[in-house]
């Protein structure tokens, strides 16, 4: 599809060329619906680099969605350490069981639709680059080159339909997996947020918002992130540590952490009577609110909640960011 200067064609031509060599890509081929899948989940609200090396490790550990499947859930949970928005590995894992269950991923927006935990972006992803569907693949990289290309001054999130339509005029029926690929790596190698390479760009004649382009797209102001507190227990007993469980939904919903209370909206007592020591405050910044957590650490031989980790069952590299942070900073200052 052409739009003036503007066309599929010149895009794959640069694409065949100068697209990145990403390990759950394929270029003019189909690529395993799998691989293509788990690649975007784990991408979301993450970076490409940080990625790689936790697609390595996944699927080497699980080399198909049947083996993901049969993964234990602590399993996935650990290994899934320190990539955030642990909701996705929960979904991960029940997305897998149904594809390994009805055998194998459906080949269409639909269906794929229908699967646990994929939205509207990772349906489309999945079906134009995996079974060559003509979708509209939008993420964040696309919206930004669709406000640019036509310049599409009306801010965001209220664009998002009409940078859709705009992309969907583009989209073409020949490669439109390595199209959907073309155009997000345009977006997040030439098309960036800042400093955008115009001159380099393979749209670039027919761009037209080409002035404006590191102006666009506009964005409505975002309120303040208010600050939460909260307290963190970490016990020790010997080598070993308490940790329990989260809860399956919620913040860190389904990982291991130490107890506490009041960040998370939980309430609770300290774990143990202790003779507790102020080992610091730790920060972290989750999508909706600024933390500073309070971390307490003491000795005991019983707790009253959780169960002790020895350093044979355990590693602070298994733990999310946060409880990581706790960790470091409650070692520094054991009785």
């Amino acid at each position: 599809m052409r739009e003036g200067d503007v066309s599929a064609e010149s895009l794959l031509a640069w694409y065949d060329v100068h697209g990145r060599d990403l390990p759950w890509r394929v270029k003019g081929a189909l690529a395993d619906p799998y691989r293509v899948w788990l690649s975007e989940v784990m991408l979301q609200q993450t970076t490409v680099a940080a990625v790689k090396a936790y697609f390595a490790r996944f699927t080497t550990l699980w080399p198909t969605v049947q083996d993901l499947a049969a993964a234990e859930d602590a399993a996935v949970m650990r290994e899934w350490a320190g990539l955030g928005y642990y909701a996705r590995a929960r979904n991960l894992l029940a997305c897998a069981r149904v594809v390994a269950a009805r055998g194998g991923f459906p080949d269409t927006l639909e269906g794929l639709r229908a699967l646990p935990g994929i939205g509207p972006y990772t349906a489309a992803a999945v079906a134009s680059i995996a079974f060559g569907r003509p979708e509209v693949v939008v993420d964040g990289n696309v919206e930004r080159v669709m406000a640019r290309v036509f310049a599409i001054e009306t801010p965001l999130p209220a664009a998002k339909p009409e940078l859709v339509v705009a992309a969907a005029r583009l989209t073409p029926v020949a490669r439109p997996g390595d199209y959907a690929q073309a155009r997000m790596a345009l977006g997040a190698t030439i098309c960036t947020p800042r400093s955008p390479a115009c001159g380099i760009c393979p749209w670039f004649q027919g761009c037209k918002g080409r002035e404006i382009a590191a102006s666009l797209p506009r964005k409505l102001a975002k309120k303040p992130k208010p600050t939460r507190q909260g307290t963190v227990w970490v016990l020790w007993s010997g080598e070993a540590v308490l940790l329990e469980r989260r809860p399956a939904k919620g913040l860190l919903g389904g990982t291991l952490g130490f107890p506490g209370m009041g960040w998370d909206g939980s309430e609770g007592a300290a774990p143990a009577a202790a003779d507790w020591r102020d080992a610091g405050t730790v920060t972290h910044t989750f999508t909706h609110f600024h933390l500073e957590l309070k971390v307490l650490t003491a000795e005991s031989a019983t707790a009253t909640r959780g169960d002790f980790h020895g350093p044979n069952a355990f590693s602070p590299q298994d733990l999310p960011t946060l409880m990581r942070k706790a960790h470091d900073a409650a070692l520094k200052h054991r009785p």
